[in-house]
């Protein structure tokens, strides 16, 4: 659980008395089943705390795969969306920009939230909402593709910010294997959407005698169906009582002024840029090189594939490190190679510079979670810097994929697009060494 909420100073190592407390408590235990009273208590606690972790970790697990299918649904069909909507070509690139931009317009919300309805109810509330803005998409207007992707990223956008704080909270000794396991989760989504959306469309045109040239819509659609399922799970298994709602806040005070909570933000910022130039100009780009759009959204999925695999591993290598510095910098010049191989490479062998940008991409991305919470010592800050790190950081991410389809459609060449990219990244290893170091932000909780 989370530490100690009174701490008013920078907490490096765990409290002595901790450990005094779990002594004397081990001891009393130990005293009552001598006495034959307590060994079925003992034996059942554990056991029935570790099938609710389990519980708790599947959950989280199958909310995860939804938070970004809405988003790499929209790239592999983005062309056939724009002409039977006559959308403009600032409004495709509008349209690639609202996921991390609504993100970070929308993620400091989360904390309010929370205190109203404790972060269970929180999360029913907000899976409801991204079932309905992922429905909506079944209109084939642009208004409404706008309205129900800002819906569904309104709900996304303050999940991302809910979930690493009850990571923080619920497994407070396993933070880097949990971020892991929902970032997986979240990148099998995004592959999933990301190679079945233009195949599900070209299915429904074939079933239903051209759905009225709106299978595309109806695709987008479809992804509503897995978050339907994640909130009827999420809402079967919720507590009773919402359990951490009208508590007591805890008031984060110098978080905004700590250099080190600055450099997080902007090593998520950064990356996270060019997660969304990928996932919204990825399959486009492939396209206009003359690849099909199947294929083209079969590279994404690839990529996003293996960024699953990458998420899973890397816990394993970082219990292993003492700081983060040189895995986050490999991480992000292994993600600038990845990417000039997907723009100027034959495509022959693009899917191995698919699998590269997915491992790299992958780990930087769980790099950048993970750092949010080992540079908090407590569920409290860890909290706050995520809603800080998501939300100023997805608001510089947003930038990425507007400027990115501005150059494109200004210049027409992929080298505008290359040069943006490599300076990215060059700038994100730099904040991804920044935020490695091994401390906690100095901040103070009242």
């Amino acid at each position: 659980m989370a530490g100690n909420p009174t701490t008013a100073s920078l907490m490096t190592a765990p409290n002595p008395s901790d450990h005094s407390q779990r002594a004397a408590a081990d001891a009393a235990t130990a005293s009552t089943e001598r006495r034959g009273t307590a060994r079925p208590v003992a034996d059942a606690a554990p056991h029935d705390s570790r099938a609710r972790s389990i519980a708790l970790a599947a959950s989280l697990a199958l909310i995860a795969f939804s938070l970004r299918t809405p988003i790499t649904s929209v790239g592999p069909i983005l062309l056939e969306a724009v002409r039977a909507t006559n959308l403009s070509r600032t409004g495709a690139s509008v349209l690639t920009t609202l996921p991390s931009l609504c993100f970070g317009l929308f993620g400091p919300l989360a904390p309010m939230l929370v205190r109203r309805l404790g972060s269970e109810r929180a999360l029913l509330a907000l899976l409801m909402l991204l079932t309905i803005g992922t429905a909506l998409r079944v209109v084939p207007a642009w208004q409404v593709l706008y309205v129900g992707q800002i819906v569904a990223c309104f709900a996304i956008g303050l999940m991302n910010v809910l979930i690493p704080g009850v990571v923080k909270r619920d497994f407070p000794h396993h933070v880097a294997l949990m971020t892991g396991v929902y970032s997986a989760a979240m990148c099998a989504g995004a592959a999933a959407a990301a190679a079945t959306t233009v195949p599900a469309a070209n299915a429904i045109a074939h079933l239903f005698d051209g759905a009225g040239g709106n299978a595309w819509a109806w695709a987008l659609a479809l992804w509503s169906l897995p978050v339907a399922l994640a909130t009827l799970v999420w809402g079967v298994n919720l507590p009773a009582k919402a359990v951490h709602a009208g508590r007591r806040v805890h008031v984060v005070r110098g978080l905004w002024r700590d250099p080190l909570a600055w450099k997080v933000t902007l090593f998520m910022g950064s990356q996270s840029s060019l997660a969304y130039i990928v996932f919204g100009w990825l399959p486009t780009v492939l396209r206009t090189r003359g690849m099909s759009a199947v294929d083209a959204g079969f590279m994404l999925s690839l990529s996003v594939v293996t960024q699953a695999v990458a998420s899973l591993l890397l816990p394993f290598l970082l219990v292993r490190l003492r700081d983060q510095r040189v895995v986050n910098v490999a991480a992000l010049l292994l993600t600038g190679l990845g990417l000039m191989g997907c723009f100027f490479g034959p495509f022959p062998i693009m899917w191995m510079f698919a699998l590269l940008l997915g491992i790299a991409q992958g780990a930087s991305f769980t790099l950048a979670l993970t750092v949010i919470g080992l540079r908090s010592y407590d569920s409290h800050v860890a909290a706050q810097l995520s809603s800080m790190a998501q939300g100023i950081g997805y608001l510089i991410a947003s930038c990425g994929p507007f400027i990115a389809g501005s150059l494109l459609h200004a210049t027409g060449s992929l080298y505008s697009l290359a040069a943006l990219c490599a300076g990215v990244c060059v700038v994100a290893a730099w904040f991804g060494y920044a935020a490695g170091r091994p401390e906690h932000v100095k901040v103070h909780v009242e």
